[in-house]
């Protein structure tokens, strides 16, 4: 049952994180790559002041897979980095600990474009 509601939990915690997206998109003028860029911001800064650790524990992929999460990746790389290497490492951590996340998109991005033709428009 414990698994169940972890489910459950990170279903409600990404809907939400979601919901909110869509009632700007529809309720504001804010274009969806403001509200991304936005997503991301706040992951940084949630992850940066310690904020967003506890909502992952909670929610697991609720809160890891929305863009939020990809901010909270990225503090949190900075901050490993950081303590590791020094300065250097708020210039290098994020990059590395997101790495594996966008090389995956960009290959199963890549086999998508080839598996699949797009439709012309006109």
């Amino acid at each position: 049952m414990e698994t169940f509601s972890k489910f459950i939990w990170a279903f409600v915690i990404g809907g939400a994180l979601c919901m909110i997206a869509q009632i700007l998109i529809d309720k504001t003028r804010l274009t969806p790559a403001r509200i991304l860029v936005s997503y991301v911001t706040v992951g940084v800064l949630l992850g940066a002041l310690g904020l967003y650790k506890p909502l992952v524990e909670f929610a697991g992929a609720g809160a890891t897979v929305p863009l939020t999460g990809f901010g909270y990746l990225i503090s949190e790389g900075v901050r490993e980095a950081v303590d590791k290497q020094g300065l250097l490492g708020a210039l290098t951590g994020g990059l590395t600990a997101a790495a594996g996340g966008i090389s995956a998109a960009l290959v199963f991005g890549y086999l998508a474009a080839i598996m699949f033709r797009g439709k012309r428009r006109g």
